[in-house]
């Protein structure tokens, strides 16, 4: 999000700001109905509302996306941030994250929930410090001697194209952006689809009573509001820092030397205290490895109670049932 900020500006800001609004919807019309039904993972949602046939298909089609994309994303994008304001190598970064989330998962749903809570509060104060850091060094730059306010204003008036919310086709970011209809229109349905029918996302509210999970899903929607402050802002004042000759090597590329806008925040973090950099660096990498753990947590259930208990033991008790003795799901079974 910081990244887009520095490239495209406030705009990105849609993308969560439809989430909250997305999110509101799961809340007060999806998760009633998945509680009434006793609905613990999305294939057997699908098993009740149309059949098996559909959960098998989409329960493959889970456990490929969650191993083959979504582990990888994370652990790939992780190790960069890590690598980035730590002396940690990438590869030592993949490598250490992946056993942290190894061991974190045997913990359960329950360990992956406190480390949310405790690195999310963490990550918001750290968020905040952070912009409020970025924008005395921009108060700083123009002479304002760290008024953030005036800074505020600094930014409208050096990058006056990243506050567009809305791109038009005149505008280069227009492909990564469109319009106001595909925003609201496209990004709904996605949204819709990630946030009420993604078994990583909903797992940790299936647990909960109505009430709980209610409460959890609109708080959830009130951070998505924090975002553009906490995120994109920075993003934004990186640029403009950028444009006015500092940070001109951190922010490329240490081989190829091309701009790097995704550094916009890494670069930041390195500016902080040595002790409240150490606790934003806890708090990213606990962030980190519980979407590795939730992944691998929602990635079991999804194996253990749509594929192993519906498929694979109905089928080794058809082999029994007609005598095959040790058929070729046996090993599985």
């Amino acid at each position: 999000m910081s990244g887009s900020g520095f490239a495209l500006g406030l705009a990105i800001s849609t993308y969560e700001w439809m989430s909250a609004a997305t999110l509101i919807i799961v809340a007060v019309f999806i998760i009633p109905l998945y509680l009434k039904n006793k609905i613990f993972t999305m294939p057997q949602f699908l098993a009740r509302r149309y059949s098996d046939k559909v959960s098998t298909i989409m329960a493959v089609f889970w456990l490929l996306v969650y191993v083959f994309v979504n582990l990888t994303s994370i652990i790939y994008l992780g190790a960069l941030a890590i690598s980035s304001i730590s002396p940690v190598s990438f590869e030592w970064s993949i490598a250490g994250l992946s056993v942290f989330s190894v061991i974190v998962t045997l913990g359960g749903m329950k360990v992956i929930g406190y480390t949310d809570v405790i690195q999310v509060l963490v990550l918001l104060i750290g968020g905040l410090v952070t912009t409020y850091l970025a924008l005395s060094l921009l108060a700083d730059k123009f002479g304002f001697d760290g008024n953030i306010l005036q800074a505020l204003g600094v930014l409208r008036k050096e990058a006056p194209d990243h506050f567009h919310m809305i791109f038009d086709k005149s505008s280069p970011h227009y492909k990564e952006l469109p319009g106001l209809s595909v925003l609201i229109g496209g990004m709904l349905i996605n949204n819709l689809a990630y946030w009420g029918c993604n078994q990583y996302i909903v797992q940790r509210a299936l647990g909960a009573d109505l009430n709980t999970a209610r409460n959890g899903i609109l708080f959830a929607a009130f951070l998505k509001l924090l975002v553009p402050v906490i995120a994109v802002l920075p993003g934004i004042t990186m640029y403009v820092l950028h444009q006015n000759g500092m940070f001109q090597q951190e922010m490329k590329d240490a081989v190829t030397g091309v701009l790097k806008p995704d550094h916009a925040y890494p670069t930041l973090m390195n500016l902080l205290p040595a002790g409240l950099k150490g606790v934003a660096f806890a708090a990213l990498t606990a962030a980190i490895v519980a979407s590795l753990a939730g992944k691998a947590n929602s990635i079991s259930t999804i194996f253990s109670l749509d594929i192993y208990k519906n498929i694979l033991i109905k089928m080794r008790l058809t082999e029994k049932l007609f005598g095959w003795g040790d058929g070729p799901l046996s090993f599985l079974c």
